[in-house]
């Protein structure tokens, strides 16, 4: 069965995805570096469209502003019923909040719900680092 799905359970397309709900405020202070957590994450599985349960890490230094942290809810809420590839999604978040900020660095970092018995967390990262 190459090229046949298991599975014709519809999913949304990845243009669904409501970047317009992402808002920010400004931030002027010292450096800092700002950490967002949710264990709430999910997507559809674009091979086999079943759910993609996930946690995400979302660290950053801002340049000028921060996310507001309703907006970046309901932004993940909307990959709820989207058919994206875990690897993909961890890009889009990436690009999507790069974007959004132009931080001096950001970091996200995706870890997967078991599936099959593979474990999978996914990372993009770019900017300077953070110094300890």
């Amino acid at each position: 069965m190459v090229g046949k799905r298991a599975f014709n359970l519809k999913a949304d397309p990845p243009d669904s995805i409501r970047t317009d709900l992402l808002e920010t405020f400004p931030y002027r202070g010292e450096t800092q570096q700002i950490r967002y957590e949710t264990n709430e994450f999910s997507a559809v599985c674009p091979f086999s469209g079943l759910p993609d349960m996930g946690r995400i890490i979302i660290d950053y230094i801002p340049s000028g502003s921060c996310i507001e942290l309703k907006s970046l809810k309901l932004y993940l809420v909307s990959f709820r019923s989207v058919g994206i590839f875990q690897e993909h999604a961890t890009n889009r978040i990436f690009q999507d909040i790069w974007t959004l900020l132009e931080p001096a660095w950001l970091k996200i970092r995706t870890v997967y719900a078991t599936r099959g018995g593979i474990d999978a967390t996914c990372t993009v990262e770019k900017g300077a680092p953070p110094r300890d």
